[in-house]
């Protein structure tokens, strides 16, 4: 039997942040920030990406190195590494969204994360996977943006920010459903 990795939860979780995210980010709904809205926010990030981000990671992990279950498909490092340090990433973001902490601080992280978004893009390239390639070019985007609108607190690199979110969530709605259709019917959508 062949090992099923839950990347469709990975790709899930961050898919469905990023489209309330982008949602609000991009079109201002709803329109004043407030205590209510933050903390909803927030949750969904520290669970939704945050939490099965950080779950697929450490499966992934662990089937590349305590249970080799993965060790024909070295890719998965990758994978493993992106899915675990975004996933923490999320827990931070979405609790100090939840808190109403200060986002300046989030620009500098997004110089981190646009570091690991290209190695995603060079590894996946190179590994022939280019639609996972293409999520880490999206990704990519979405921190490029991330570090004017986070420490300029610009309303204009927001909005940017948040096309970029409801881009690649949608992408990452495909990679949900091409993996779960994938592994489930044994169908050969890309990915």
């Amino acid at each position: 039997m062949t090992p099923l990795p839950p990347l469709a939860v990975g790709f899930m979780g961050l898919g469905t942040t990023y489209i309330i995210y982008g949602g609000l980010e991009l079109f201002r709904i709803p329109k004043e920030a407030s205590d209510g809205v933050n903390r909803a926010v927030g949750l969904w990030g520290f669970w939704m990406a945050g939490f099965m981000q950080f779950f697929v990671g450490t499966y992934l992990f662990l089937g590349l190195s305590v249970f080799p279950t993965f060790e024909s498909t070295p890719i998965l490092y990758m994978a493993a590494l992106a899915f675990t340090a975004y996933g923490v990433h999320w827990f931070a973001l979405g609790l100090n969204k939840y808190i109403g902490g200060n986002p300046q601080v989030d620009g500098f992280m997004a110089i981190a994360f646009l570091w690991i978004s290209v190695t995603g893009t060079f590894v996946f390239f190179v590994g022939g996977d280019y639609p996972v390639a293409l999520l880490f070019a999206l990704l990519v985007m979405v921190y490029i943006a991330d570090i004017p609108a986070s420490l300029l607190r610009s309303v204009t690199w927001t909005r940017i920010k948040g096309l970029w979110h409801l881009v690649t969530g949608s992408w990452l709605m495909y990679l949900m459903f091409a993996s779960a259709v994938d592994f489930a019917l044994g169908m050969e959508l890309p990915l």
